[in-house]
């Protein structure tokens, strides 16, 4: 298991991406801690779900610990009734381009409208290809964190 995760964040301009996505799941998370020392998430992703700890991200935003282990979903869906106000509901659509993989996020209900890409990359330097649908990079403000908008829905922006 890879410990530390790399990654960068992109607004995205438009929905041209959804007819190049391979997949696409329902997802629904909250987190049971979300300060930014460590951030303790469980995820119901398709048929799976998962227990998620993450580190506090370096100073780039690209850079973090990250330990995830796979959950039976009747467990997760128990966890979810414990997690702090706010559960976030999203659907991922996952993007072939180039050597990597986009997963976009189209967020529902309390954070309607916002579309985010991300690209998980093996070092902060690695250069990728970026589609026409990606927009300007979010990486580094924190108000694009899932653990962020859970608590500070993008509808109140």
């Amino acid at each position: 298991m890879k410990m530390i995760e790399i990654e960068k964040k992109f607004m995205v301009l438009n929905d041209s991406f959804k007819a190049a996505a391979f997949t696409q799941n329902h997802i629904a998370q909250g987190y049971l801690s979300s300060v930014p020392e460590r951030t303790v998430r469980v995820r119901i992703k398709g048929e799976k779900s998962y227990l998620t700890i993450k580190g506090l991200t370096n100073d780039t935003g690209m850079s973090r610990f990250e330990w995830e282990k796979e959950i039976p979903v009747n467990e997760a869906k128990k966890l979810l009734l414990l997690c702090e106000k706010g559960i976030i509901d999203k659907t991922r659509f996952e993007i072939k381009v180039g050597n990597h993989i986009f997963e976009v996020d189209e967020f529902h209900g309390e954070n309607q409208g916002l579309i985010i890409a991300e690209i998980e990359l093996d070092s902060e330097t690695e250069t990728f290809e970026k589609p026409n649908w990606l927009g300007a990079e979010v990486t580094n403000d924190k108000r694009y964190y899932n653990s962020y908008l859970s608590n500070h829905p993008y509808k109140n922006w």
